[in-house]
């Protein structure tokens, strides 16, 4: 998933039982108060709430905070029933058959198969000009309907009556069943939708089927959400309230933490980490997630391959870890993180690929620089690298401009933006080089891969090559792994040839989270936290 918003993020944890990595497993001691209230800082404006449009982090923890898929994540990282009651695939891995428990809308409304087939022919029409239809693809029909060579009769979901939803694949994906957790494939209730296209701009038409309510949204300033008594395991939320904060700027983020105004905020300015970091609140989760910088490979000189290696060759990520952002990440010289299971063999994707697809010497990214006509940095434009705003990318980007300027003799101009201004540059590819975060939005590599098919919607870098399409199709038209795992290999070695995408860092995920509060996952991927099983002790 697109953006991140900082250094934060495999196994998913629950903040009660952690005991799994080492961390002492906290005893709830009293009774449970009855201000049962989390104020949490997001860290940005969501650029929407509808679930179809949504493309990062920031707008995915909303939405698994109103809305509920087929399946929802538990505290070990397994799909568990969410609306589907249970299901059934096919011998063959080809059909699933999800039956639907009695699940209503925060309207009232029942929540039906209909409303299923409803939102992902939604996301699949070109119309809705969703980024994330791709992740749709897996169905029979699906891509054909998205890029107009087919419609929406062809695509295998079928509401086979109000409780049961039947959908088939092309191809056998065990990624699948965990996608349909993913904000893309949430439901909308479809009359809402259909009466009134801008509901999702106002609490008042927001219909929603998840744990929580929207109340209130203050923009750029605060989300305000409330327990929905209609959530089918409405017993089960013990929060009445979640307020969620729209901070950017980590440091106003922690004075309100430690002045009490905020329960739960990421990413610890870098400057605190060692005055904190053996407080019983700090908590660093591992991550499977990658800061990287994308090149708009459609603007000279970023269209040659030679420019993008020396910018990438030319930089000291262990340095930037070491003094920058000081939590614990890895230098990144791969594109794929370390966390994914290679099956079948029970290995690590990123250790049987390894981590060094390109080395980092000054002098050799000086040779590739003069290959390309610029010797010495001679004539090379004053281009402009953007970042959401937000101290760790500022000091980070300062960082590398000034390895750039050292060891290229070229000058690279920071441009800071506002999260909403930034995501909106990005996808329309206005910009020379842009700072993001990839999470994985399900536990299998092909999260990352699919990313740079041509013509993508999360491929923000015009960049296209034949041969890692055939790559990425090989992968995902057989149901044999080691097949899958070896395409995906060969993928990545031409991805990082080229260069299209440049990796810093792989993260860790740094939180400060008030003794008191339990019950909080806090993913590897998806969202940044699940507040469905939250209390206040």
């Amino acid at each position: 998933m697109i953006n991140k918003k900082g250094a934060a993020l495999g196994l998913i944890i629950f903040l009660i039982v952690i005991t799994g990595c080492g961390v002492a497993q906290k005893q709830t001691t009293g009774t449970q108060t009855s201000d049962q209230v989390v104020r949490y800082n997001l860290g940005a404006e969501p650029e929407t709430l509808d679930p179809a449009k949504m493309t990062g982090m920031v707008e995915g923890t909303v939405a698994n905070a109103l809305f509920e898929g087929l399946v929802r994540y538990d505290d070990a990282n397994r799909p568990q029933p969410g609306i589907a009651a249970e299901w059934h695939i096919s011998d063959d891995g080809l059909i699933y058959t999800f039956r639907l428990r009695d699940a209503k809308w925060s309207n009232g409304d029942p929540v039906t198969a209909e409303d299923f087939r409803f939102s992902w022919l939604r996301v699949l029409n070109p119309d809705t000009a969703s980024d994330y239809a791709y992740q749709l693809y897996y169905v029979k029909g699906a891509e054909e309907y998205n890029s107009g060579r087919g419609t929406a009769e062809d695509v295998a979901v079928k509401a086979k009556d109000a409780h049961t939803l039947e959908v088939t694949l092309k191809a056998p994906a065990r990624q699948f069943l965990g996608l349909t957790a993913f904000q893309t494939l949430m439901p909308v209730n479809r009359q809402t939708v259909t009466k009134n296209p801008d509901w999702y701009t106002s609490p008042v038409n927001y219909v929603g089927n998840g744990p929580f309510l929207l109340k209130t949204w203050e923009h750029k300033q605060k989300i305000t959400l409330v327990k929905n008594p209609n959530y089918w395991a409405a017993g089960d939320v013990k929060l009445d309230k979640l307020e969620i904060y729209l901070l950017e700027d980590d440091n106003t983020a922690y004075t309100m933490y430690k002045t009490g105004r905020l329960d739960f905020v990421e990413r610890t300015p870098a400057q605190e980490i060692a005055l904190k970091k053996n407080d019983a609140d700090f908590r660093i989760f591992p991550d499977l997630s990658a800061e990287i910088y994308w090149f708009n490979t459609q603007r000279k000189p970023l269209d040659s391959p030679k420019v993008r290696k020396a910018l990438a060759m030319s930089i000291d990520r262990a340095a930037i870890v070491e003094h920058v952002t000081q939590a614990g990440e890895k230098p990144a010289y791969a594109w794929v993180p370390f966390g994914f299971t290679e099956e079948p063999a029970p290995a690590d994707f990123r250790e049987t690929g390894g981590n060094r697809y390109f080395t980092e010497d000054a002098a050799a990214a000086r040779s590739l620089l003069a290959e390309a006509g610029y010797p010495g940095g001679s004539g090379f434009p004053k281009l402009t690298l953007q970042f959401n705003s937000n101290e760790r990318h500022r000091k980070t980007a300062e960082a590398i401009q000034e390895m750039w300027r050292q060891n290229l003799g070229i000058e690279i101009a920071l441009a800071p933006k506002e999260w909403q201004v930034y995501m909106a540059d990005q996808a329309a590819m206005n910009y020379d080089i842009s700072r993001s975060g990839w999470g994985p939005d399900y536990l299998d590599p092909m999260t990352f891969m699919d990313v740079f098919l041509s013509g993508g919607g999360n491929n923000i870098t015009g960049w296209s090559n034949s041969r890692y399409d055939s790559l990425i199709a090989q992968a995902n038209g057989t149901g044999d792994n080691s097949l899958r795992m070896k395409a995906m290999h060969e993928a990545e070695a031409v991805l990082m040839d080229e260069m299209p995408v440049m990796p810093l860092y792989f993260y860790v995920n740094d939180n400060l989270i008030r003794e008191n509060i339990q019950g909080i996952i806090v993913p590897p991927f998806g969202t940044y936290a699940d507040f469905r099983n939250a209390y206040v002790e």
